[in-house]
């Protein structure tokens, strides 16, 4: 049974093929069957750039256990880097004007 559960954004960033590193654009996420893996459904990702040829796209087939542990790791590393860029308190943030 196909689903049709789709979310598409916009990102910034490049993604490596087998043509070697592009700048991506779009990020596609879907739920429905994979092309390759072997699962009845899975959260696939490809990460696309709409001006480049169809060819020119990186592209992931996760079990939904898998997309949870990947969404929880991106969250996480993304609040460590921000505590990290954080002042800390008592010390002098210097800014440029």
């Amino acid at each position: 049974m196909c689903t049709s559960i789709v979310e598409i954004i916009n990102v910034e960033g490049s993604g490596k093929g087998a043509e070697g590193w592009f700048p991506v654009t779009r990020a596609v996420v879907d739920y429905d069957h994979p092309t390759h893996a072997l699962l009845e459904q899975s959260i696939n990702i490809d990460f696309v750039n709409q001006s480049l040829a169809a060819g020119m796209r990186v592209a992931v087939e996760l079990t939904t256990e898998s997309a949870r542990a990947l969404a929880r790791a991106i969250l996480a590393a993304l609040e460590a880097a921000e505590r990290a860029q954080s002042p800390r308190p008592g010390k002098i943030q210097v800014t440029s004007s």
